[in-house]
């Protein structure tokens, strides 16, 4: 499995994800990218996206106009239609890739509308289902998780802020075991000869 870490900024109409930037790590790979096709306008009246997303975006030279603020000649803005072709070329070209993301539906749903076509047809090599970050830590007893110093809202920041955190994750789920009903954390197993041949294991660590 390849573990390929994202997020998505956009604009949620209530009808439709309105993709504003994407960004993937997978190790040392990655990619990032802001679509030329938002609403501008729609985004700049919007108080959380102006505040929060925008100061990460390239930004038109001059006094911003409500409509046209993107600098559209930046290399990293580009038609969502080639975004949609090279997020979908990156995360196919990882032998088995399993999509991570931080409160993940979110982000699957922006992912699959890339291209605007229904979510059934994302292509081959592109899994249908993303692994929630956030579900992940709950299902680990909720541990305190490494904070993001910086860039947040910035996609490629989150992006690598998530893989830091799916790598901790993944850490931990290696010595957390449930032991009927109740999570613990391991410190080492010893196996033992159970009677009558059953096998018995006597588990050091605490609870969780």
């Amino acid at each position: 499995m390849t573990r390929i870490y994202y997020d998505t900024e956009f604009h949620d109409t209530g009808s439709s994800i309105d993709t504003i930037s994407i960004g993937l790590v997978a190790g040392e790979r990655e990619y990032y990218a802001v679509s030329a096709d938002f609403d501008q306008k729609r985004v700049y009246g919007h108080e959380w996206l102006r505040a929060n997303v925008m100061p990460h975006l390239p930004l038109a030279s001059g006094p911003a106009a409500p409509d046209a603020w993107l600098d559209l000649n930046h290399p990293h803005v580009k038609p969502r239609a080639q975004i949609a072709e090279e997020v979908y070329a990156f995360i196919a070209a990882a032998p088995e890739p399993e999509l991570w993301a931080y409160y993940s539906a979110f982000d699957h749903v922006a992912l699959a509308w890339l291209a605007g076509r229904p979510m059934v047809q994302l292509p081959r090599g592109v899994p249908w289902r993303t692994n929630d970050l956030e579900q992940e830590a709950a299902r680990l007893g909720n541990p305190k998780l490494p904070v993001q110093e910086a860039g947040e809202h910035y996609a490629l920041a989150d992006a690598r802020h998530n893989q830091v955190v799916g790598e901790y994750l993944a850490e931990l789920a290696e010595r957390r075991v449930p032991l009927n009903g109740r999570l613990y954390d391991v410190a080492a197993f010893e196996w033992n000869d159970g009677f009558a041949g059953e096998e018995r294991w006597t588990v050091y660590g605490h609870r969780v």
